[in-house]
Parts: C-alpha cells; structure tokens; sequence
C-alpha cells in the first residue's frame, strides 16, 4: 500500500504545555489508523495539525510523498484532508444541502447558486453515505447519526482522499455506530485513509488496522491492532496497570432518598421509581428514549405537566437549576462543551460557580481557591486552576465539572453520560467516585448508553423507551438482551 499522509517530527505547545513533541505518525491508503491514548496526550491536537486547524511548531507533513504546508482548514480540504469533529461543527438552520456546500470549494463559492442544482448535486454524496434525507431538510431536524453522515458526505464532496474522524461514535446508538461501520469499510475499500481518534478499545480492535499511542504529547509507539491485547494497549496508554474495581458490595439503607411518582413532560410519560441512599440507578435507553430528558425534567429544564417528586420526604419541585441545586439535587449534562463549561471562564472559576453564594466576601478569590484544592488533588486535574477550561482536554473538563457539583454536597446526583469521550483511566476514576458517592449514603442516577457500565456502577436499571417507563430491573438479575428488548418495546415488565 502506498502512503497517503506522514507526518515527522510535529511538536506543538500551549500556553507553557507541550501538547506535542517530536510526533511520527503515517497513514496508508485504504487503512484505518487509530490514533489513541489518555485525556490530554495530544490525540486531539495531532488530528487538528493535520487538518491544517492548528499550525504545528516544528515538524513537516507530507501528503502522497510531497511536503505541503497547511496553513488552515479550507487549503487541507483542498489537498483531500477532511475531519469529522466529536462536536459536529455543522449548522443547524440551514438545509443539508446548504451544510455540504457552504465554504466548500467544489461548489464554485462566490457565484450565485440555484437551490435545484444546489440539491441535485448534493444528492449524490448522501447516496455515498447512505443517507435517505431530502437534501433540503433543515439539519436540526436530524439525528446525531444522520448529521455525522452528512459531515461525511461534506468530506466526500471535497474529493477527500484522508478523513480524521474524533471520537465518532460517542454520541451515536448501537444499530448508527454498525451503520457507520459499514460506511468506513465500503469508503476503505475505494481506497480512503481514516484517522480513527478514540478511547473504546472494542471498536479500536474491531475496525482498525493499526494503532498509535500517545501518552503526555510523546509518541509510545505504532503496532498493528492484531498484535496488541487490550491489557497490552492499556499499559502504552497509561504507562502503568490499570485498577479495574469490581463494583463493591453496596450499603443500601432503607431511607428513600428520591421519589418520582406519574411525572410526565412534553416527551416524557408516566415515569415512576424510588431511591434509596446509598443506590445507584441506571437509566438505559436508546437515542431519543428520553434519557436526558428525565435529568432535565429533575433539574428544573423541563416544564412538568404531571406527577410529583419528593426529595427525601419532602415535595420537589425546582423552577430552575438554581432552585435545584439549593435543595440538593445537581445535573451533570451529557454535552459538557455546550452545557456543562464556561469556556471563557478559568477551571477554578468553573468549578467554583455553583457555590459563589457561599464564598462570597472580600475574600472570595482566596475562598475559591481554599475550596477547589482539595478536589483538585484529588480528581488529579493537570492544569493550572486559572488556565481556560477551554484550553483543557475533555477528560480533563470533565473532572472540573465533577468537582463543581461534589462541592455543593447534594443528595441526588444525576450523571448524564459522564464518561463519554473520555480513556479508560479517567473511566475507572468516575466509577471510583461513584462508588464513593453511594458509600456516603449519596444517590446517583447515571445514564449511559454503554451496558457494560450500567453493569459495572449500578444496583437497577430503568429502560425508556420513546419517553415511557418499560422497566426497572435489578442488575444482578437481568442481562443485556432484556435491557435491549425493553429498550426498543418488545417487553414490558413491572
């Protein structure tokens, strides 16, 4: 096979942080190369270097054997290197067609474009990716999945000869990730070359051909995927054993914590469960099951219609966050880049912000910085307190959003998809929270589209399935067919 894209000697730094130092990495046609290590390795970093978003420091690239300089995105998209971002950098507003055209130079930009010719010629690329739309439906309107394709599609249409993709299935359901599984495979076989960034180590064995780790912005090294063992790609990752707990026997008291009786919202219907201190509940579920939807309902974001909630005995009903938070219940959102940081805002101030009230004085900024120490030691945050949590890896944003809401001691924690996009170490650090949570005698909801770790953190399990309640089962007493057949209505069970 021949080599399409070699990069030699790439090095990058932010802000006093050596994100990357002296890299190699190549990618030959018809391969797909994943690109993997922890949270803050420079995984990200290295996928944007080559898709001209970020300028390297030193280093060269070379594409088909000839050296190119890329100085931005649109000179990458020209030469054939597209990427699919983990947070889809698409339009919502506009129609596909108008997403696959826009800034695209296929399309003769500047000239006056006839919305017909506009979707007559986009429509040949979403047939590529199998994608049954009409090309002017508005992008809103679409599933994560079917957005992922029309970025795909987007890539295509710029005669894209390289595809990074980051994270892509993070967001995605079990029959949309074998959906684009498919897609890679018939693309891999015309010949494209996909840098495939992630953490799930099934899919990396599954799909790829060969794998590099980074490891703190260096390079461990470049196998093929059939010669590593998980255990062996886990000890290049993180440079040690990794602490894989059982989950622990669980102190349940009899004391119900949280209550949820008939609530129904606008998606919502007729969901009902309790919970005791120290229980941690699962909450499975398709895509658009209404999974995040109870979080937000629990928190304030959501208008009930009907039902009631009690909070350890007494009526729950928050009119907003705020409210929430000061009765003791606290919402971890799935989308942490665009619900969860403050971008602009320091990693101390982000952590800090939900308790404000309770710092406040002529020594707030000491206060804060007495208050987020701790937890910063003990989440192991590798970042300065008044770095910009923009500036920091999504793990590493991840536990400051986590320390932000340990802060504020509630009762009820709902974890929406806390370990999405995340390595396997940061994983097993979320799970020890958890764990520790219940042994305090702390609920925890926990939403997860990852069975496995609905298996390994939970006492229950409660199934939705497009907004109704089709079963909450025990853990130790169900297995992942039955969680998969009341995921998608075909059993119901008290």
């Amino acid at each position: 096979m021949a080599t399409l894209l070699e990069a030699r000697g790439i090095s990058k730094r932010f802000h006093g942080t050596q994100a990357l130092c002296d890299v190699d990495f190549s990618l030959e046609e018809g391969e797909v190369h994943a690109l993997t290590g922890e949270n803050g390795a420079g995984k990200s970093t290295l996928a944007k270097i080559l898709a001209g978003v970020v300028p390297p420091d030193a280093g060269e690239i070379f594409l088909s054997g000839k050296k190119v300089v890329l100085d931005n995105p649109l000179q990458a998209r020209k030469l054939g290197i597209g990427i699919v971002f983990q947070e889809l950098d698409l339009f919502p507003h506009l129609t596909v067609a108008e997403n696959i055209a826009i800034a695209n130079p296929a399309t003769g930009e500047g000239q006056l474009v006839r919305f017909r010719d506009l979707n007559s010629w986009s429509r040949g690329f979403l047939e590529q990716v199998a994608l049954s739309v009409s090309p002017d439906a508005l992008l809103g309107t679409l599933s994560i999945g079917q957005v992922q394709r029309v970025a795909i599609a987007r890539a295509l249409s710029m005669n894209a000869r390289v595809l990074l993709l980051d994270e892509p299935t993070s967001s995605l359901s079990d029959d949309s990730v074998e959906s684009l599984f498919a897609l890679i495979a018939q693309l891999k076989n015309n010949g494209m070359g996909f840098v495939y960034v992630s953490h799930k180590m099934e899919e990396l064995r599954r799909i790829t051909d060969r794998i590099t780790v980074l490891r703190d912005g260096h390079l461990i090294g470049t196998r093929p995927t059939k010669e590593l063992s998980t255990d062996d790609l886990i000890s290049m990752m993180i440079g040690r054993k990794l602490d894989q707990r059982e989950r622990p026997q669980r102190g349940i008291t009899p004391n119900i914590a949280l209550e949820v009786a008939g609530l129904s919202t606008e998606f919502l219907s007729d969901v009902s469960f309790q919970l005791r201190s120290g229980e941690v509940l699962g909450v499975a579920g398709l895509v658009g099951a209404g999974r995040s939807e109870l979080g937000a309902a629990l928190f304030g974001l959501r208008r009930i219609l009907s039902g009631t909630i009690k909070l350890k005995g007494h009526a729950f009903h928050a009119s907003g966050p705020a409210e929430a938070i000061q009765q003791g219940l606290c919402l971890l959102p799935e989308d942490r880049r665009w619900e969860g940081i403050f971008p602009q805002m320091s990693v101390q101030e982000n952590a800090t912000i939900a308790m404000l009230q309770r710092l406040q004085g002529v020594r707030l900024l000491q206060n804060e910085a007495e208050s987020f120490a701790p937890f910063e030691q003990t989440l192991a945050i590798s970042s300065s307190p008044h770095t910009a949590i923009s500036n920091l890896s999504g793990g590493n944003q991840q536990k400051v959003i986590l320390a932000r809401w340990l802060m504020v001691k509630p009762s009820v924690l709902f974890f929406d998809e806390p370990t999405r996009g995340i390595d396997v170490a940061v994983k097993q650090q979320i799970y020890s929270i958890i764990d520790d949570l219940a042994a305090q005698g702390k609920t925890v909801i926990l939403v997860s589209s990852e069975l496995p770790e609905l298996w390994r953190c939970c006492d229950r399990i409660l199934v939705l399935h497009e907004g109704r309640q089709t079963g909450i089962v025990r853990t130790e007493d169900t297995t992942q067919e039955e969680i998969l057949r009341l995921a998608t209505g075909t059993l119901a069970t008290a």
